[in-house]
């Protein structure tokens, strides 16, 4: 028995907007206590391509919550979902066009240091140009992690990216267009790749079962990490939305989609929701889901769980296919 999730990915929560321009310290902290009580003990807020000044204010703002951070889940570390992205359509997501820049090396140590070196993750195209210089650049200054992410990367340069020190792959199967060449797209060769990790959102809804069953037998369980990459609609109430001008539906199961459109539009399922889908098709046993919700997260940024305060108010127990909440075991 654990005392609850880590998740690499969490863009908001509750109508909170991680990469929001207006976003406050106080909303930061509730985030902080609202993920706790869903059974999420550390994570890493996720800001998407973004303008500068959105980066100079959220990032310091971020960076300031984990200096001060007292109750709730556990600030791990930055997770930067671009700038440096594919920035065509079905790669780049529902991230702005306008937003999305060439890697360069000059932006990213700006980045770096608004954020007071607390970037954890970044996720790129190493396709893009100066891709792979940024990559080794960053891997060479800082112990952060490089994911490739919404990209179109063939097997030679995800190769190249590997050997430079890439250990992650970001929400895998998704971030692509419906369309893609059935063998000369990035999802082979990320799961033939025995050296990085893969990040995978079990919804129920990106991925689908026969799917998330190939992505297990492929990477392993000692590959596979969970993450919700839950968005500021999660936790809000039934109904029509907006994302970055889109008119989105968010349906009453948490299916979170583009009007008129089966196109996704982002995740509304907490870590523990998708650790319940994974856990109900029947592949892993309780201890290998600990691993993949826990454990593996928690290695890839290589902290020790013994070196974090994480909080001890929830633990997580395990009953017929389904993970529940104890807090009276505090």
């Amino acid at each position: 028995m654990i005392h609850g999730w880590i998740d690499l990915q969490v863009n908001g929560y509750n109508g909170i907007n991680f990469s929001d321009p207006s976003l406050r310290l106080s909303d930061i902290k509730k985030v902080n206590s609202q993920l706790l009580e869903l059974g999420t003990i550390g994570y890493c807020p996720t800001i998407i391509s973004s303008s500068l000044d959105v980066y100079s204010h959220n990032l310091q703002l971020i960076a300031k919550a984990i200096e001060i951070q007292e109750e709730g889940a556990k600030i791990l570390g930055i997770h930067l979902e671009g700038p440096f992205i594919n920035p065509n359509i079905g790669y780049r997501g529902i991230h702005r066009k306008e937003n999305i820049i060439l890697p360069s090396l000059e932006i990213f140590d700006k980045l770096s240091s608004w954020s007071h070196n607390n970037i954890k993750i970044l996720t790129l195209a190493p396709e893009m140009k100066d891709a792979l210089e940024l990559t080794q650049h960053v891997l060479k200054t800082s112990n952060l992690i490089v994911s490739i992410g919404h990209s179109n990367a063939m097997k030679d340069t995800i190769q190249n990216a590997v050997n430079l020190g890439v250990k992650a792959a970001t929400h895998v199967g998704n971030g692509l267009p419906d369309m893609i060449e059935r063998h000369k797209n990035p999802m082979w060769p990320i799961l033939a790749e025995d050296e990085i990790y893969g990040l995978f959102i079990t919804d129920g809804y990106h991925l689908p079962e026969e799917l998330l069953k190939t992505c297990l037998r492929a990477k392993k369980v000692s590959k596979f990490i969970v993450t919700s990459d839950l968005i500021h609609l999660a936790g809000k109430s039934p109904g029509n939305y907006t994302i970055n001008d889109i008119p989105v539906v968010l349906e009453s199961n948490r299916h979170l989609h583009c009007q008129d459109s089966s196109q996704l539009a982002g995740s509304a399922s907490s870590m523990m929701e998708c650790m319940n889908y994974l856990a109900s098709i029947g592949e892993l046993s309780e201890k290998e889901l600990y691993l993949v919700g826990h454990d593996n997260p928690l290695k890839l940024l290589n902290i020790d769980a013994n070196s974090i305060n994480f909080p001890k108010k929830t633990k997580i127990n395990y009953q017929e296919n389904k993970f529940f909440i104890n807090n009276s075991s505090a």
